[in-house]
């Protein structure tokens, strides 16, 4: 096992990292920028970094910087959260040839599934359902997109084969939209990531977003550990989340659950990763892997009772599961709130200083959050400053054990959501469960319209 792991990441994700490690009784060394010198986890670490100023790319996502923290700290590991480096193969190359463990996927399979289109091969081949589109690339003969297109059906959505995080992706309805859209969306994926590929397929028009957590080691083991329902998001951005998914059985869970098992090992995954899925009509639909452990992990480790963190770090000192699939039990459910530093309902950000501070407590009530009394939240990152997750017995107290902690949840100084959150936990849709994508998004724009 690691005796020293740098975490190449901020916020409540470093402080996450942080509790897993000195549970296992690793020494831990936080990089942070002078916007974050007073941070909680950068005064909880063994050792701390300053490795730069606070615009991202000059500190957290300094690859040279956080190399050589880490040669001066002699860590063995390092652990590069869940944000932008997670899941970038250059970074995970350049780490492990520095001499360094990276605690992700090798750089090869992170390369593999970043590239939508043979990601999607990948998928086919293992037998995991795919949305309808074209086999790989489109062509650039717009005639040839036209029959391809034709052959799917409209509407479809022009994707980014470089593509992520919502973006480099383009709605089309018609064909007289057809050429145009996909010269745009060619041209931003070129600027945006430096790959103008791009590729179509069926644009669902209700679809929910289904998630399933896997869970793999170098040995050949794997296990799938149910799915998440992340649908309540807006900009792709997810406000809200929950496991397991309302409507999904157990029968749909193993047969999709098992063949992303299979398709991790047929590409040699090793770690923690996440198939997401479009889920309609009892259909489901792979979109993407997300080749990293995610922001909203807590749910689904309170159904399954596995430290997902302290998992994957054993997986990466090549140790094996000691768990199988039919060691896995789902029991309960758990539903997570992201906190944001933000107006609810238009959502621009509010940085600034936290003048009172009070967190939830009592039975099945879990906070995860690196802020404090008199913290300043800077304006530098994404607005997010932690999450209140609840588990129940039953979905409906988990609710209700959300709302109550919630209510008790105190943060002055700054705008937060947590206005929306129990606005949502209210609506009678949300109470129902199995709301689409674009449902968040509606109620948005009906609210703002009225003010």
């Amino acid at each position: 096992m690691f005796e020293k792991i740098l975490i190449a990441n901020r916020g409540e994700i470093a402080l996450r990292i942080q509790r897993a490690c000195r549970t296992m009784g690793i020494k831990t060394v936080a990089v942070h920028s002078t916007a974050d010198a007073e941070a909680k986890y950068v005064k909880l670490a063994d050792e701390s970094v300053c490795i730069g100023p606070a615009p991202a790319a000059q500190s957290y996502l300094n690859i040279p910087a956080i190399i050589s923290a880490a040669e001066v700290t002699d860590s063995q590991a390092i652990h590069p959260g869940y944000g932008f480096l997670s899941e970038n193969a250059d970074f995970a190359e350049r780490v492990e040839k520095s001499g360094f463990v990276f605690i992700g996927p090798r750089p090869e399979t992170i390369r593999l599934m970043g590239d939508k289109v043979s990601a999607k091969n990948a998928m086919k081949k293992a037998g995991v359902p795919c949305v309808p589109g074209s086999d790989g690339a489109l062509p650039e003969d717009i005639d040839e997109i036209k029959k391809i297109v034709k052959q799917i059906g409209y509407p479809i959505i022009i994707k980014a084969s470089g593509g992520g995080g919502g973006r480099g992706m383009r709605v089309v309805h018609t064909e007289a939209a057809l050429s145009n859209a996909v010269v745009m969306t060619r041209n931003e994926a070129q600027a945006a990531f430096g790959n103008p590929v791009v590729y179509a397929e069926k644009f669902l028009e209700n679809p929910r977003h289904i998630e399933f957590q896997l869970l793999i080691d170098e040995h050949g083991n794997a296990v799938h550990l149910g799915e998440r329902d992340c649908s309540l998001q807006r900009r792709h951005q997810k406000i809200l989340e929950e496991a397991p998914a309302p409507g999904i059985t157990e029968k749909m869970r193993n047969k999709i659950g098992e063949r992303c098992a299979d398709a991790c090992r047929r590409i040699k995954y090793r770690g923690v990763g996440t198939f997401e899925f479009l889920f309609e009509n009892d259909e489901f639909y792979f979109i993407e892997m997300n080749t990293r452990l995610q922001v909203e992990h807590p749910v689904t480790e309170w159904i399954t009772g596995i430290d997902l963190v302290q998992a994957q770090i054993k997986v990466a000192a090549h140790e094996a599961l000691t768990i199988r699939q039919k060691d896995i039990n789902i029991k309960g459910h758990a539903i997570e709130c992201r906190i944001n530093a933000e107006d609810p309902y238009k959502l621009t950000p509010s940085a600034g200083r936290i003048t009172q501070y009070h967190i939830p407590g009592g039975p099945g009530v879990r906070v995860d959050s690196h802020v404090y009394h008199n913290y300043m939240v800077p304006p530098h990152y994404d607005s997010m400053i932690g999450k209140v997750i609840t588990y129940g017995d039953t979905r409906e107290q988990a609710i209700a054990r959300m709302r109550i902690a919630l209510t008790e949840t105190v943060i002055e100084g700054i705008k937060t959501n947590i206005p929306l959150h129990l606005d949502l936990l209210a609506d009678s849709s949300f109470l129902h469960g199995s709301l689409a994508i674009h449902y968040l998004e509606q109620k948005l724009a009906l609210h703002n319209k009225k003010d």
